[in-house]
């Protein structure tokens, strides 16, 4: 997405079309939720909780930068986060209607603010300034870039029980 995304409705539809399949794999049996996309790499269900905490992470962002622009804003530990919130143990049924709800939102606030407001600023901890439309952005490419993991989970032949 890297200077492709060009108008709300591209981001919309992008936005959407990451929550639609995001949203059927909530639904895979066990076995298909412990499958990972390599050894040692995150299995189904874990990608699944971290799709829905990223989406809070998001979601704060967007709304601190329209609320208060220029702030410097944290970079997030996806890692302690899936120790912290214990993933493992974790009912993957609490992250649906989180991940569920904020795309909702998050695709309310780009419909409004994508273009109008896209250019305000805020500082990330550790890539520097970006703007509003950048983090609007990296929304849908972030769910793309893991359902590519999620995909080739499914689609190859062995399960895993490595979940971290």
């Amino acid at each position: 997405m890297n200077g492709e995304m060009k108008t709300t409705t591209r981001l919309i539809t992008l936005l959407e079309d990451t929550r639609s399949e995001t949203l059927k794999y909530f639904e895979l049996s066990d076995p298909d939720l412990d499958r990972t996309y390599g050894p040692g790499k995150w299995s189904v269900r874990f990608l699944l909780h971290h799709l829905s905490d990223s989406e809070t992470v998001f979601y704060d962002r967007i709304c601190r930068v329209l609320s208060e622009p220029r702030q410097v804003l944290w970079v997030y530990d996806e890692h302690a986060w899936a120790k912290g919130l214990d993933y493992a143990r974790k009912p993957l049924q609490l992250a649906r209607p989180v991940y569920e709800s904020l795309r909702r939102n998050i695709i309310y606030l780009a419909t409004l603010h994508y273009e109008s407001k896209g250019h305000l600023e805020f500082v990330h901890s550790v890539t520097g300034v970006r703007m509003l439309k950048d983090e609007m952005e990296k929304v849908a490419s972030h769910n793309e870039h893991h359902l590519a993991h999620i995909r080739r989970a499914l689609t190859q032949s062995s399960i895993s029980s490595l979940t971290s």
